[in-house]
């Protein structure tokens, strides 16, 4: 499992925010999201956990889950207060976010920990495994995504999620990918570090 810090059990407890996904591939939506988290002072950290399968979402063009853990780590490279985390490589399958979640509350018990999601995910949200105990355990941070979702779970639907203002970035994965499938420029979306093993390991092409 990729290590965090270790934290002195007498420090005050920080705030976590969880950032899980497929992120297949990485880009600077991504980046510029945690590091808005950051900047901005809304967490003291912020986790980027790399999802093996959602449960919600189909297999199809999810490349391994190293690779996607290799290029995390580089995007993410030198950025402070930003870690790249594994962990739900070892958790039973399917990953559910609020198994992550306790895991990981209970071999840091010092820490504060709470969720970020898209405000396109709050449609489905009541069909998370164990929602309300999300809802209940941990705060959920949500940032806007350019969708409209199902009325009946707007922003006064659910207790302890907090919307945040942070700049809405034009960029997804699946565009990447389907770029890359045609043979198009994808530089300026991805670090350039990313996009060099993306090529040199024929990354998507397929």
């Amino acid at each position: 499992m990729t290590a965090t810090k270790q934290y002195d059990h007498n420090e005050t407890k920080r705030k976590i925010c969880v950032y899980s996904g497929s992120f297949n591939p990485i880009h600077n939506g991504h980046i510029a999201l945690a590091e808005y988290l950051i900047d901005c002072r809304i967490v003291d950290e912020v986790w980027v956990v790399i999802s093996p399968q959602n449960p919600l979402k189909p297999a199809n063009e999810l490349i391994d889950d190293t690779l996607r853990l290799k290029m995390a780590k580089m995007a993410f490279e030198g950025k402070s207060g930003i870690k790249v985390s594994d962990v739900e490589f070892y958790l039973p399958k399917p990953n559910y976010t609020i198994d992550t979640l306790n895991f990981l509350q209970s071999q840091y018990s010092k820490l504060n920990f709470c969720l970020l999601i898209g405000e396109d995910n709050i449609a489905s949200f009541h069909k998370w495994k164990n929602s309300e105990e999300i809802l209940q355990k941990y705060p959920v941070i949500v940032y806007p995504r350019h969708t409209v979702y199902n009325s009946r779970y707007n922003k006064s639907s659910y207790r302890n999620m907090r919307f945040i203002d942070a700049p809405i970035i034009n960029i997804s994965s699946t565009d990447i990918r389907n770029k890359i499938k045609q043979n198009l420029s994808i530089s300026g979306l991805l670090p350039e570090s990313v996009i060099d093993f993306i090529y040199q390991n024929r990354l998507y092409e397929a």
